[in-house]
Protein backbone atom coordinates (compact mmCIF):
# COMPACT_ATOMS: atom_id res chain seq x y z
CA UNK A 1 0.00 0.00 0.00
CA UNK A 2 2.83 2.25 -0.26
CA UNK A 3 5.04 3.96 -3.27
CA UNK A 4 8.50 3.47 -4.08
CA UNK A 5 9.96 5.00 -1.16
CA UNK A 6 8.26 2.62 0.96
CA UNK A 7 5.54 5.06 2.38
CA UNK A 8 2.20 6.08 2.13
CA UNK A 9 1.34 8.23 -0.70
CA UNK A 10 -1.29 11.42 -0.56
CA UNK A 11 -2.90 9.38 -3.68
CA UNK A 12 -3.60 6.41 -1.67
CA UNK A 13 -4.98 8.11 1.40
CA UNK A 14 -7.16 10.34 -0.91
CA UNK A 15 -8.41 7.12 -2.42
CA UNK A 16 -9.23 5.30 0.38
CA UNK A 17 -11.02 8.06 1.93
CA UNK A 18 -13.43 8.48 -1.42
CA UNK A 19 -13.80 4.25 -1.16
CA UNK A 20 -14.94 4.77 2.52
CA UNK A 21 -17.50 7.75 1.11
CA UNK A 22 -16.20 10.76 2.14
CA UNK A 23 -17.30 13.69 -0.35
CA UNK A 24 -14.03 15.26 -0.27
CA UNK A 25 -10.68 14.90 1.05
CA UNK A 26 -8.04 17.35 1.19
CA UNK A 27 -4.38 17.29 3.27
CA UNK A 28 -2.53 20.22 4.50
CA UNK A 29 0.95 20.66 5.77
CA UNK A 30 1.03 22.01 9.36
CA UNK A 31 2.46 25.47 9.04
CA UNK A 32 3.47 27.32 12.62
CA UNK A 33 3.21 30.81 11.31
CA UNK A 34 -0.60 30.22 9.63
CA UNK A 35 -1.68 28.29 12.64
CA UNK A 36 -0.13 31.20 15.01
CA UNK A 37 -1.89 33.71 12.70
CA UNK A 38 -5.20 31.78 13.38
CA UNK A 39 -4.55 31.71 16.98
CA UNK A 40 -4.55 35.44 17.64
CA UNK A 41 -7.75 35.58 15.49
CA UNK A 42 -9.24 33.30 17.94
CA UNK A 43 -7.46 35.19 21.18
CA UNK A 44 -9.45 38.56 19.46
CA UNK A 45 -12.87 37.13 18.71
CA UNK A 46 -12.91 35.31 22.44
CA UNK A 47 -11.68 38.65 23.80
CA UNK A 48 -14.71 40.48 22.50
CA UNK A 49 -16.95 38.06 24.26
CA UNK A 50 -18.14 36.47 20.77
CA UNK A 51 -18.13 32.64 22.15
CA UNK A 52 -20.71 33.70 24.81
CA UNK A 53 -20.96 31.20 27.30
CA UNK A 54 -18.81 28.59 25.16
CA UNK A 55 -16.19 28.05 27.32
CA UNK A 56 -14.78 25.21 25.32
CA UNK A 57 -13.75 27.56 22.60
CA UNK A 58 -11.22 29.19 25.08
CA UNK A 59 -9.52 26.19 25.08
CA UNK A 60 -5.24 26.40 24.80
CA UNK A 61 -5.25 23.52 22.56
CA UNK A 62 -7.77 25.19 20.15
CA UNK A 63 -4.73 27.80 19.91
CA UNK A 64 -2.17 25.32 18.84
CA UNK A 65 -2.98 22.26 16.94
CA UNK A 66 0.56 20.81 18.30
CA UNK A 67 -1.29 20.60 21.98
CA UNK A 68 -3.41 18.53 21.07
CA UNK A 69 -0.80 16.43 18.89
CA UNK A 70 2.82 17.20 19.04
CA UNK A 71 3.83 15.06 16.11
CA UNK A 72 1.35 16.47 13.28
CA UNK A 73 3.27 17.05 10.39
CA UNK A 74 -0.59 16.61 7.80
CA UNK A 75 -4.02 17.30 8.91
CA UNK A 76 -6.47 15.29 6.42
CA UNK A 77 -9.41 16.95 5.83
CA UNK A 78 -12.78 15.23 5.21
CA UNK A 79 -16.05 16.77 4.16
CA UNK A 80 -19.04 14.92 4.07
CA UNK A 81 -22.41 16.42 2.27
CA UNK A 82 -25.60 15.77 4.09
CA UNK A 83 -27.78 18.23 1.76
CA UNK A 84 -31.77 16.90 1.57
CA UNK A 85 -34.31 18.71 -0.81
CA UNK A 86 -36.58 19.24 1.46
CA UNK A 87 -37.93 22.87 3.15
CA UNK A 88 -38.48 24.15 6.13
CA UNK A 89 -42.05 24.30 7.27
CA UNK A 90 -44.09 27.14 6.52
CA UNK A 91 -47.27 28.44 8.83
CA UNK A 92 -47.07 29.78 12.06
CA UNK A 93 -47.88 26.68 14.06
CA UNK A 94 -45.06 24.77 12.90
CA UNK A 95 -41.17 24.82 14.71
CA UNK A 96 -38.22 24.70 12.14
CA UNK A 97 -34.96 22.47 13.11
CA UNK A 98 -31.75 23.36 10.92
CA UNK A 99 -30.91 20.76 8.27
CA UNK A 100 -27.87 19.35 9.45
CA UNK A 101 -30.09 17.83 12.36
CA UNK A 102 -32.78 16.72 10.55
CA UNK A 103 -31.54 13.25 10.59
CA UNK A 104 -29.03 10.88 12.43
CA UNK A 105 -26.40 12.26 14.46
CA UNK A 106 -23.46 12.90 12.34
CA UNK A 107 -21.08 12.12 14.81
CA UNK A 108 -22.29 8.82 14.59
CA UNK A 109 -22.42 8.44 10.90
CA UNK A 110 -19.11 10.38 10.16
CA UNK A 111 -17.41 8.67 13.49
CA UNK A 112 -18.25 4.90 11.97
CA UNK A 113 -16.55 6.02 8.92
CA UNK A 114 -13.69 7.70 10.22
CA UNK A 115 -12.96 5.00 12.83
CA UNK A 116 -12.76 2.75 9.49
CA UNK A 117 -10.23 5.22 7.80
CA UNK A 118 -8.36 5.77 11.14
CA UNK A 119 -7.98 1.63 11.17
CA UNK A 120 -6.65 1.61 7.76
CA UNK A 121 -4.21 4.13 7.90
CA UNK A 122 -2.80 2.14 11.05
CA UNK A 123 -2.82 -0.39 8.76
CA UNK A 124 -0.13 0.79 6.98
CA UNK A 125 2.41 1.01 8.83
CA UNK A 126 3.75 0.63 12.50
CA UNK A 127 5.43 3.79 12.89
CA UNK A 128 2.15 5.95 11.70
CA UNK A 129 0.83 8.28 14.64
CA UNK A 130 -2.47 9.69 14.25
CA UNK A 131 -5.61 11.55 16.14
CA UNK A 132 -9.04 12.27 14.90
CA UNK A 133 -11.59 14.02 15.54
CA UNK A 134 -15.54 15.19 14.08
CA UNK A 135 -16.27 18.35 15.29
CA UNK A 136 -15.23 17.32 19.08
CA UNK A 137 -11.85 18.07 19.19
CA UNK A 138 -10.08 21.89 20.09
CA UNK A 139 -9.17 21.78 16.49
CA UNK A 140 -9.96 24.74 14.28
CA UNK A 141 -11.61 22.69 11.62
CA UNK A 142 -12.50 25.11 8.69
CA UNK A 143 -8.83 26.64 8.96
CA UNK A 144 -7.70 23.21 8.04
CA UNK A 145 -10.49 22.48 5.54
CA UNK A 146 -9.25 25.50 3.47
CA UNK A 147 -5.88 24.58 3.87
CA UNK A 148 -6.34 21.60 2.67
CA UNK A 149 -8.43 22.75 -0.24
CA UNK A 150 -11.29 21.78 0.22
CA UNK A 151 -13.14 25.26 0.54
CA UNK A 152 -13.44 28.54 1.79
CA UNK A 153 -14.60 29.93 5.35
CA UNK A 154 -17.69 32.12 4.27
CA UNK A 155 -18.58 35.66 5.83
CA UNK A 156 -21.34 33.46 7.86
CA UNK A 157 -18.55 31.66 9.53
CA UNK A 158 -19.13 28.34 7.54
CA UNK A 159 -17.61 26.28 4.73
CA UNK A 160 -18.20 26.99 1.53
CA UNK A 161 -17.40 24.49 -1.00
CA UNK A 162 -17.85 24.47 -4.53
CA UNK A 163 -19.31 20.90 -5.07
CA UNK A 164 -22.05 21.08 -2.12
CA UNK A 165 -22.35 24.27 -0.85
CA UNK A 166 -21.97 24.88 2.84
CA UNK A 167 -24.11 21.42 3.42
CA UNK A 168 -21.37 19.66 4.56
CA UNK A 169 -19.44 17.96 7.90
CA UNK A 170 -16.15 18.36 8.64
CA UNK A 171 -13.54 15.63 10.32
CA UNK A 172 -9.86 15.48 10.65
CA UNK A 173 -7.14 12.92 10.77
CA UNK A 174 -3.71 14.34 12.34
CA UNK A 175 -0.56 12.97 12.00
CA UNK A 176 2.66 12.15 11.76
CA UNK A 177 2.95 10.95 8.06
CA UNK A 178 4.34 13.81 5.96
CA UNK A 179 2.27 14.02 3.26
CA UNK A 180 1.93 15.62 -0.25
CA UNK A 181 -0.27 19.09 0.28
CA UNK A 182 -3.27 20.13 -1.46
CA UNK A 183 -3.64 23.80 -2.84
CA UNK A 184 -5.08 25.88 -0.48
CA UNK A 185 -8.61 27.15 -1.21
CA UNK A 186 -8.89 30.79 -2.00
CA UNK A 187 -12.16 33.17 -0.66
CA UNK A 188 -14.71 33.71 -3.33
CA UNK A 189 -17.13 35.62 -1.32
CA UNK A 190 -16.94 38.80 -3.20
CA UNK A 191 -18.79 41.51 -2.64
CA UNK A 192 -21.28 39.22 -1.46
CA UNK A 193 -23.39 40.27 1.49
CA UNK A 194 -25.97 38.12 1.65
CA UNK A 195 -25.98 36.21 4.75
CA UNK A 196 -25.27 39.69 6.53
CA UNK A 197 -28.09 41.32 5.10
CA UNK A 198 -30.44 38.37 5.95
CA UNK A 199 -29.66 37.25 9.45
CA UNK A 200 -32.63 38.78 11.85
CA UNK A 201 -30.49 39.74 14.95
CA UNK A 202 -27.25 41.31 12.95
CA UNK A 203 -25.19 37.74 14.16
CA UNK A 204 -22.66 38.57 11.23
CA UNK A 205 -20.77 41.51 13.56
CA UNK A 206 -18.64 41.89 10.38
CA UNK A 207 -17.52 39.90 7.71
CA UNK A 208 -16.46 36.65 8.58
CA UNK A 209 -16.86 37.33 12.35
CA UNK A 210 -20.63 35.66 13.61
CA UNK A 211 -21.18 36.72 17.28
CA UNK A 212 -22.98 34.04 19.45
CA UNK A 213 -24.38 36.44 21.64
CA UNK A 214 -26.96 37.26 18.79
CA UNK A 215 -27.19 33.88 16.92
CA UNK A 216 -30.36 32.30 16.93
CA UNK A 217 -28.60 28.82 16.49
CA UNK A 218 -26.23 29.77 19.61
CA UNK A 219 -29.41 30.55 21.53
CA UNK A 220 -31.81 27.55 20.44
CA UNK A 221 -29.04 25.07 21.19
CA UNK A 222 -26.35 26.44 23.50
CA UNK A 223 -28.22 28.60 25.93
CA UNK A 224 -29.13 26.90 29.27
CA UNK A 225 -31.35 29.87 30.55
CA UNK A 226 -34.71 29.48 31.33
CA UNK A 227 -35.55 32.41 29.20
CA UNK A 228 -34.17 33.55 25.68
CA UNK A 229 -33.43 37.20 25.43
CA UNK A 230 -35.96 39.04 24.00
CA UNK A 231 -34.07 40.03 20.99
CA UNK A 232 -33.51 37.00 20.03
CA UNK A 233 -37.47 35.60 20.91
CA UNK A 234 -38.89 38.15 18.63
CA UNK A 235 -36.98 37.25 15.72
CA UNK A 236 -37.16 33.40 16.18
CA UNK A 237 -39.71 32.79 13.26
CA UNK A 238 -40.41 29.49 14.08
CA UNK A 239 -36.82 28.46 14.62
CA UNK A 240 -36.38 25.75 17.87
CA UNK A 241 -33.39 23.96 16.79
CA UNK A 242 -30.58 26.08 15.13
CA UNK A 243 -30.93 28.25 12.35
CA UNK A 244 -30.45 27.93 8.36
CA UNK A 245 -31.02 31.74 7.32
CA UNK A 246 -27.56 32.28 6.67
CA UNK A 247 -26.92 29.30 4.87
CA UNK A 248 -30.19 29.29 2.94
CA UNK A 249 -29.52 32.47 1.57
CA UNK A 250 -25.97 31.96 0.21
CA UNK A 251 -25.54 32.27 -3.57
CA UNK A 252 -23.26 29.06 -3.54
CA UNK A 253 -25.82 26.80 -1.86
CA UNK A 254 -28.53 27.86 -4.33
CA UNK A 255 -25.81 27.03 -6.90
CA UNK A 256 -24.39 24.33 -5.80
CA UNK A 257 -26.36 22.98 -3.41
CA UNK A 258 -26.60 18.58 -4.54
CA UNK A 259 -28.40 15.74 -2.49
CA UNK A 260 -26.77 13.66 -0.33
CA UNK A 261 -26.14 10.12 -1.04
CA UNK A 262 -26.01 9.28 2.75
CA UNK A 263 -29.32 7.36 3.70
CA UNK A 264 -29.04 8.31 6.96
CA UNK A 265 -29.20 12.29 6.84
CA UNK A 266 -32.81 12.12 5.49
CA UNK A 267 -34.92 13.71 7.52
CA UNK A 268 -36.70 11.71 10.51
CA UNK A 269 -40.34 12.61 9.67
CA UNK A 270 -40.81 14.39 12.99
CA UNK A 271 -38.02 16.82 12.36
CA UNK A 272 -39.37 18.53 9.03
CA UNK A 273 -42.73 19.98 10.72
CA UNK A 274 -43.11 19.65 14.44
CA UNK A 275 -45.75 20.94 15.55
CA UNK A 276 -44.66 24.18 18.44
CA UNK A 277 -47.14 22.89 20.67
CA UNK A 278 -46.23 19.83 21.20
CA UNK A 279 -42.70 21.16 21.40
CA UNK A 280 -43.83 23.00 24.02
CA UNK A 281 -45.01 20.37 26.43
CA UNK A 282 -42.35 17.96 25.34
CA UNK A 283 -41.66 15.38 28.31
CA UNK A 284 -38.95 13.64 29.19
CA UNK A 285 -40.16 10.68 27.86
CA UNK A 286 -41.01 11.81 24.46
CA UNK A 287 -37.72 13.76 24.51
CA UNK A 288 -35.97 10.59 25.13
CA UNK A 289 -37.78 8.56 22.03
CA UNK A 290 -37.99 11.28 19.66
CA UNK A 291 -34.16 12.05 19.60
CA UNK A 292 -32.58 8.67 20.25
CA UNK A 293 -29.23 8.84 17.54
CA UNK A 294 -30.07 12.17 17.24
CA UNK A 295 -27.54 15.44 17.62
CA UNK A 296 -30.66 16.96 18.53
CA UNK A 297 -29.90 15.56 22.13
CA UNK A 298 -28.31 18.53 23.36
CA UNK A 299 -31.00 20.23 23.09
CA UNK A 300 -32.86 19.37 26.72
CA UNK A 301 -36.43 19.04 27.50
CA UNK A 302 -36.46 21.82 29.17
CA UNK A 303 -35.16 23.96 26.73
CA UNK A 304 -37.68 22.45 24.08
CA UNK A 305 -40.32 24.01 25.75
CA UNK A 306 -38.72 26.97 26.03
CA UNK A 307 -37.82 27.41 22.53
CA UNK A 308 -41.63 26.74 21.31
CA UNK A 309 -42.99 28.60 23.55
CA UNK A 310 -41.42 31.80 22.66
CA UNK A 311 -42.09 31.09 19.46
CA UNK A 312 -45.89 31.19 20.62
CA UNK A 313 -46.08 33.90 22.19
CA UNK A 314 -44.30 35.99 19.67
CA UNK A 315 -47.44 34.82 17.86
CA UNK A 316 -50.15 35.48 20.46
CA UNK A 317 -49.12 38.86 20.66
Amino acid sequence: MSDDSGTLSSEQVKEKAVDLGFSQVGIAVFDGAIAQKAAQRLQNWLAQGYHGDMDWMANPKRQDIRAAFPQVASIISLSLNYYTPYSQPQGPEYGKISRYAWGRDYHRVMGKKLKGFTAWLQQQGQDIKLKSYVDTGPVQDKLWAQRAGLGWVGKHGNLITRKFGSWVFLAEILTNLPLEPDKPHTEHCGTCVRCIQACPTGAIAKPFVVDANRCIAYHTIENRAEELPEAIAKNLNGWVAGCDICQDVCPWNERFAQPTQIEEFHPYPDNLAPKLIDLANLSEQEWDQRFRASALRRIKPQMWRRNAQANINIVNR
